[in-house]
Order: C-alpha cells, then structure tokens, then sequence
C-alpha cells in the first residue's frame, strides 16, 4: 500500500506534479497500514501528520513530501519497502518502524546509503549496541528499558516471583530480559508464543498458575495484548496473579480491553497526561483533529519524529546534502519534546524517565491512562557501551 502525500503549506491532501531536485523535504514513513495491528500504523501516521499542522506543513520554508508504505509486519516487506523509499524515492529520512524484526532487516538499506532512519518506536539491542549508526536515531527507547521500569517497580512492591511470557520475535525476547535485568525476585519460568498468529494463551496461562509465581508479567502489544488480557481475566487469575505489563494496555487497545485493565499497571516514557505545554497542545489537538480517537505513546513518538527532522532541517537551512551538520543538531535533541527534555546517549537512544501508568476513569467517565509516579529518572539503556560509533 502506497499514499503519497505533497505536503504544501494546506491541510488538504492534493496531488502534485514532481518538483525539482532539493525544493522539498521528502520523508519516507514505513508503518503497519493493514491487517490487524493497521491500527497501530494509523495512529503514528496522525500523529506525525498532526506534527506537520503544528510546524505549518514545511520545513524551513521548503514543502515536505511523505511517502507512506506499508509493510503488512513482515520483514521481507519492510526491506523491501526501505529499498524502494532509498532507491526509487530517494528520500532525505526514513521514519517510523513498529516491529524490531521489520527494522532489523531494513536498517542496512538505510545506513549503507547513509539516510537518515528515525525509529518511531522499534528499539531492537542490537540498534543500541553493537548495530548503532551515526545515520539513525530513535525518538522512542531500547526494547528492554520499558520492562526493566517495570522490574524495579515491582521491587518496590515487594513481589518475590514472577512468571513472564511473551511474543517469539526480537522485541519479545528484549522484553523479557529488561525485566529479568532488574527484577530481584525469582523468575519461576518463561515461555514464548508464536508470533503473530497465536491468540490463544491458555496453555502459558496455565504453566503460569502451576508454576506457583506470585505474578504474571507479560509483553504483547495490538490485538495479542487485547486477547491475553481477557483470557487472563477469563482464567480467574485477576484476583490471585497480578499482572505486570510492558506496551500491553495503551489508548488503542483499551476500549476492548475494558474493565479487564483496571488495576494492571504499566510503564511508559509517555503517558498522554505529562503536564507540559506542548503535550497538552498535542493530546487536544490530536482529539480536535481525529474525533473519537485517543493518541497513544506510538503516536507521540511519531510526532517527536517529525519535530527531530524539523530540528535538523532547519540547523542546515534546509541543505540536506549536509549530513554531518544534521547529525550534529539532531543530538542535541533540541526541539519541544512531548515527554519534556530528554538526552541522547552516544548511541542516539533517548536517556529519558520512565511513569508508572494505571487506568482510570476519566472525567468523562471513558477510561484512560494516568501518570502515578516516575520509576526510574534519566534512564540509559544497558547497551550504550556496546555502541563504537564515533
């Protein structure tokens, strides 16, 4: 699936005829446009192209052109893809990137034609170690950063064992080992499910309970995350292994979700509450904009994407021949951030806090997430030293 969009200063989607060489921005933007986690896609496509509203649809005065492109969650497609927005289109950046699996098979596309990749949300170890690149950056986090919050704050509850399951895939593994990275109780067993064509969990669900764990902690974003979470319910665990999450229980999965996410907690870099200005300008206008729809953490980093390539278009007074000089301004993460000001650590992964989240109903009586506590403050992901890029 392939939608172009010329982007020329107007909020309407218009067809264009090619412009000459270096008169626009042009943006490649890989996501999940179809199948059951599209959902996800859509939200970080909005969320950027709320991102392009608030900058006034240019970049230094220049248009910008994004070319979204669909990679159906394989990794094969997403290559393919990349290839196509490097190649074909040669565009100035890539961004977006939902699945660690589709990012790593795409990133030596991107890094050999030294193009600019802005993960929007994959954060595979690898990317933080060993794969680092002067040429990409992330506007989300590490996998394991997340669940291993998550691990410290069931320290500070006092658990003493936990049971952990989770997807087979890149990130699925990551997950786990965050957790297992802080956690100081003992891990009473783990399994791996297929990945992404399991959706049913009854099976680990009852190793978990015979495993004598005290809890259950568990990784499964999208419609996984939607069916664990009712099955949980439905096997009468709610009440005798809480449940600890990771990227599980978002603004998207929440409405099916229901009642079952009450009273399981999650961590998160961005929670749609955090009270800075440019936050609250972006949950209202995302509302405003997308009736009925909630933004989520994907969408936020999506947006802070957007405003990353501004920052560095903008140093080079839209130049993008000057690599070096976009790379320079881009680590200095010097834009309006929707989680406030974060770092780059030297491997251009965020040094950022992680929240506690929980469900709440909101004013409106809908349920929504809410920031509890901060876990973990300035947190640097546990590869940086892997990282030998200069």
């Amino acid at each position: 699936m392939r939608t172009a969009f010329w982007l020329a200063g107007a909020a309407a989607l218009v067809l264009a005829s090619p412009a000459f060489a270096g008169d626009t921005i042009k943006i490649g933007f890989v996501s999940t446009f179809s199948g059951p986690t599209a959902v996800i896609g859509n939200d970080m496509r909005n969320s950027f192209e709320l991102a392009l509203d608030h900058i006034g649809r240019k970049m230094d005065g220049k248009p910008v052109e994004v070319i979204y492109e669909d990679d159906g969650q394989k990794p094969d497609v997403g290559k393919q893809k990349t290839e196509k927005l490097v190649q074909s289109d040669k565009v100035d950046f890539i961004v977006g990137y939902i699945w660690s699996n589709v990012l790593l098979a795409s990133l030596k596309t991107a890094v050999d034609s030294q193009t600019f990749l802005i993960s929007a949300n994959a954060g595979p170890s690898q990317l933080a170690g060993e794969l680092c690149s002067p040429y990409v950056f992330s506007t989300s986090w590490q996998n394991d950063q997340t669940p291993a919050a998550m691990g410290l704050y069931m320290n500070q509850k006092g658990v003493k064992s936990v049971f952990l399951i989770g997807p087979n895939y890149a990130a699925g593994k990551d997950m786990l080992a965050g957790v297992k990275s802080t956690f100081k109780g003992e891990v009473k067993g783990e399994e791996y499910t297929v990945w992404p064509s399991q959706l049913d969990f009854s099976a680990e669900l009852s190793k978990a309970r015979a495993s004598g764990a005290e809890s259950i902690f568990v990784f499964y974003p999208g419609a996984a995350g939607v069916q664990f979470l009712n099955q949980y319910a439905q096997a009468g665990l709610k009440s005798t292994m809480p449940l600890y999450t990771a990227f599980t229980v978002d603004e998207l999965s929440l409405p099916l979700q229901k009642e079952n996410a009450l009273g399981v907690p999650g961590a998160q870099e961005w929670v749609n509450d955090l009270p800075n200005e440019q936050n609250k300008r972006f949950v209202a206008d995302y509302r405003k904009k997308y009736t009925g729809l909630r933004p989520t953490y994907y969408g936020a980093q999506a947006y802070d994407a957007a405003q990353l390539i501004n920052s560095a278009v903008v140093a080079v007074k839209g130049d993008t021949s000057k690599k070096d000089a976009m790379k320079a301004e881009m680590e200095k993460a010097n834009f309006k951030s929707l989680r406030g000001p974060f770092k780059y650590g030297n491997n251009h992964i965020p040094v950022q806090s992680f929240y506690l989240q929980d469900v709440v109903k909101d004013g409106e009586g809908q349920l929504s997430l809410k920031t509890v506590a901060t876990i973990v403050e300035n947190d640097q992901d546990r590869f940086h030293d892997k990282c030998k890029m200069k």
